[in-house]
């Protein structure tokens, strides 16, 4: 009998792999930021350009916004999120604080790379593909995990915005797609002066 691909069956494959890729994307990061603390010349292998340049980014104060180097969140955060998927293909049923409690640590996490984001293009003025892909994978948990909760009813919605949440739960990958699509296009207009004089365009 084929398994139907509905949300409560495909969530957790989406934490298991966000957690597994966004862990492997902090222990990139906090190896490079090691080797720099170590020696200041080090150049991290994703340093390709002005542009594209890991070495700004870790070492910049943005990099460790608490006190602390931001891929220490992610060494906490991603293993975490790894393991409830684990818990749930095993079989788990999880009480409706714990989906609200994850889903108010991701609102916190989807807003702190928002912030990231902006201070990468605007402030530093450049970006580290480790930590965009860090981006995507918190966008994409944040995302599914609010619909869950609405799905569920542990998030209930006014009865006045149940059409609408009709539509966006039935092209809810297309809004994710033009989530990332938006992002894409404030980092190309940014740095058009680059790679427009290198198109020659």
């Amino acid at each position: 009998m084929e398994t139907k691909r509905t949300l409560p069956n495909v969530l957790p494959y989406i934490l298991l792999i966000c957690g597994i890729i966004g862990y492997v994307c902090a222990v990139v990061i906090m190896y490079d930021k090691i080797k720099i603390l170590g020696n200041p010349h080090y150049k991290p292998s994703c340093d390709l350009n002005p542009v594209i340049s890991c070495g700004s980014v870790m070492q910049s104060k943005q990099a460790a916004a608490f006190g602390i180097p931001n891929p220490f969140i992610g060494f906490a955060g991603f293993p975490i999120v790894a393991t409830i998927g684990v818990t749930l293909l095993a079989g788990a049923r999880l009480k409706r604080w714990f989906w609200l409690t994850l889903n108010i640590g991701l609102l916190f996490a989807v807003g702190f790379v928002h912030w990231l984001f902006f201070e990468s293009v605007y402030r530093i003025h450049s970006l580290c593909p480790w930590c965009m892909v860090v981006w995507i994978v918190t966008i994409t948990l944040f995302w599914y995990i609010t619909l869950y909760n609405i799905d569920k009813r542990y998030i209930r919605l006014p009865s006045s915005w149940q059409r609408t949440y009709k539509v966006v739960r039935r092209h809810h990958f297309d809004i994710l797609m033009l989530w990332f699509i938006i992002i894409a296009a404030f980092i190309i207009k940014h740095f058009w002066y680059y790679y427009g004089a290198h198109l020659h365009l």
